[in-house]
């Protein structure tokens, strides 16, 4: 089915066709008809299946529809579109999308984040824009300021609804919708539907049309899953000889904790492979240098926290490789789901200390199914620990000098778990 055939006009197909799409994906053919249609949307799809174009689209049809109206310049200006979003790199993405696919309208967009100078935000926000792309915590320091009003507002989408909430937006959200007109059209879309995301849908959208893409919480069908058994203390010795014997494209590893990020990069990169880190106490600017390196394959290994893991447009990526086993389910799938995109093949690997052990059952439970267990031949894997190593921070994992398998596994208590995510 080709994008016309959806109802958007021929500007719109033409942004979409230069950007390189000539088919729309599952979600993108149940989503776009009824957002035309005004309908309110819940729309849950895995990652990496164009969730961000399912609304984008329609929002910039309903805009392009205003802008041949004669009278068009006489109305009321402000913003006609909200899209809320967890990360300055997800709205960052998204205003990416408005102006790519956008390209052949009149329409203009703002994109409002922290960790930068709120001078030209303003400036941006002066412009009238038709589309504000913001974080919750920047958006609600604008509307204390004065600096931006929604009484025109028509459309609010919530991307990526589940990870607002794990990372505690809930208040700021419903602070946000107090400032909106009651009268809109609401969009949410969200890679599951946990208990909170189904309590919010339920406080503010109206009759929703609810669309679901796939089992959702699972990993695509073209990842390759596999456990590699290690001592922890070996985990980085284990990581370079992997990425020595194993053809790849780009690699995007993930680490718990920002510190392990760093050290684990520069490990990397003193053993000949060159690595970036993105993690949450980076400046925006190097983030933002680090993923276009990335994309880019100026640099093909990515060593990340789960900031990264979700939301984020990092194409082609062939390898995703766990250095510490996540602590959700969730977010295994969520990691997991940055390679074999768009139907392509990718590969997971994921190093497993020994008090790993229960974080990959409960990952096993969940998928029903066992996940291989694979050795390196030759590695040596009763290396002794260094002195002094086990009196590391148990926060990345750094203090598991015990050889993996033997003893008793034991999963670490919620009290011991490092607050630094991202």
């Amino acid at each position: 089915m080709p994008f016309a055939k959806l109802g958007l006009s021929e500007p719109i197909v033409n942004g979409v066709e230069r950007a390189g799409y000539q088919e729309p994906t599952p979600i993108q053919q149940r989503a776009i008809p009824p957002i035309l249609e005004g309908r309110d949307i819940i729309a849950t799809a895995q990652t990496g299946t164009g969730k961000t174009a399912a609304f984008v689209l329609p929002v910039l049809e309903r805009i392009a529809r205003t802008l041949k109206d004669k009278d068009a310049n006489a109305k009321p200006k402000g913003p006609r579109c909200l899209v809320l979003a967890p990360t300055r790199e997800l709205a960052l993405q998204v205003e990416e999308s408005v102006r790519t696919y956008g390209r052949f309208l009149r329409v203009r967009s703002a994109v409002l984040y922290g960790g930068v100078a709120i001078g030209p935000q303003v400036q941006a926000l002066h412009a009238q824009p038709d589309v504000v792309i913001a974080t919750p915590g920047r958006l609600l320091d604008h509307l204390g300021r004065g600096n931006v009003r929604f009484s025109r507002l028509e459309v609010l989408v919530l991307d990526e609804a589940d990870r607002m909430l794990d990372m505690g937006f809930l208040p700021d959200i419903r602070r946000i919708l107090s400032e909106l007109p009651a009268r809109r059209q609401n969009l949410l879309f969200s890679a599951t539907m946990a208990r909170g995301v189904e309590a919010l849908a339920r406080s503010f959208m109206r009759d929703p049309v609810r669309i679901s893409i796939g089992v959702q919480a699972t990993p695509a069908e073209g990842v390759s899953q596999s456990l590699y058994p290690v001592a922890g203390h070996l985990k980085t010795e284990l990581l370079a000889r992997l990425l020595e014997i194993t053809p790849h494209k780009s690699v995007l590893i993930f680490t718990r904790t920002k510190r392990g990020a760093e050290r684990v990069a520069r490990a990397l990169a003193k053993k000949g492979f060159p690595a970036v880190a993105l993690h949450g106490d980076k400046t925006q600017s190097q983030r933002e240098r680090a993923l276009q390196g990335f994309r880019e394959q100026k640099h093909r290994i990515l060593v990340a926290t789960d900031v990264a893991a979700r939301g984020l447009d990092i194409r082609d990526i062939s390898h995703v490789i766990n250095y510490d086993v996540p602590e959700s389910f969730d977010a295994y799938v969520h990691r997991v789901g940055r390679t074999a995109r768009a139907n392509a093949r990718g590969e997971a690997l994921t190093l497993v200390a020994m008090d790993e052990e229960d974080l990959v059952r409960d990952i096993e439970r969940r998928l029903k199914r066992s996940l291989p267990r694979v050795g390196v031949p030759d590695f040596e894997y009763s290396a002794p620990a260094p002195p002094r190593y086990g009196s590391r921070s148990r926060g990345s994992r750094e203090g598991q000098g015990r050889s993996w398998g033997r003893g008793r596994s034991r999963r670490r208590s919620r009290g011991s778990r490092s607050g630094a995510r991202q």
